[in-house]
């Protein structure tokens, strides 16, 4: 039997939690939860989890706290999760490494599709001749999901690294905005998501993100991937 995907839902509140745990059962995900970071860390470390749901707001360790954490230790995709609509929290936690960020006035539904689609891994590779893409500085292999620039190793989380293997897979390919916050998040959420992935991308990269030469930005329409592929 195929194992079901495990989600770890940590918030202080347990009605919000217990109703998160419900929805994503049904849904058939197998649940975990965490009432404050402490706990949640201690789950990380007991057992494998597949995505965690994370509320900001907590005493003790915030949710930012915990996402440094997390991210200090691997690219489990956290979706972080607000009372709070304002940008400078959305901006930090997606600056952290979160791969999203859920505002608490969404519907359960809505958090079920965020996971669903933050749970969508990096395609199977269909020929070998694409598992690695070499454009000199920067080097993509794609089955030992690593990416090196300038010779040195680049830590990215795992949807930085998907969304950098899918531009590069396609060189000089332009794909627009929803193309690609619907091919990475689905179809709901918040757009400037994709807009913080892509800086942050550039940032790690690019020898002047300010001035990039990958990752380049076609005004009015979307983005490509530029650059001489070796092999």
């Amino acid at each position: 039997m195929e194992r079901r995907p495990v989600v770890l839902v940590v918030d202080d509140d347990a009605d919000i939690a217990a109703l998160m745990r419900d929805f994503l059962q049904a849904e058939g995900y197998e649940v975990v939860l965490a009432g404050d970071g402490r706990a949640a860390l201690a789950t990380l470390d007991a057992r494998q989890v597949d995505c965690v749901v994370l509320d900001i707001m907590m005493p003790g360790l915030s949710g930012f706290d915990v996402l440094r954490q997390v991210r200090a230790q691997g690219d489990t995709p956290v979706l972080l999760l607000s009372a709070l609509q304002e940008d400078g929290d959305k901006l930090r936690g997606l600056s952290l490494g979160a791969d999203d960020y859920i505002v608490k006035s969404a519907t359960p539904a809505e958090v079920v599709l965020r996971v669903r689609a933050v749970l969508r891994r990096s395609r199977t590779v269909e020929h070998s001749v694409d598992a690695l893409l070499d454009y000199g500085r920067v080097i993509i292999d794609v089955r030992a999901h690593e990416v090196r620039v300038d010779g040195a190793p680049v830590a990215l989380t795992a949807r930085e690294f998907e969304l950098l293997e899918y531009l590069a897979s396609h060189p000089r390919q332009i794909f627009t905005r929803d193309q690609l916050f619907a091919q990475f998040w689905g179809e709901v959420g918040d757009r400037h998501t994709l807009t913080v992935h892509i800086s942050r991308l550039r940032e790690k990269i690019e020898e002047d993100p300010s001035n990039p030469v990958h990752i380049v930005t076609v005004r009015g329409v979307g983005y490509r991937f530029e650059g001489e592929r070796r092999r």
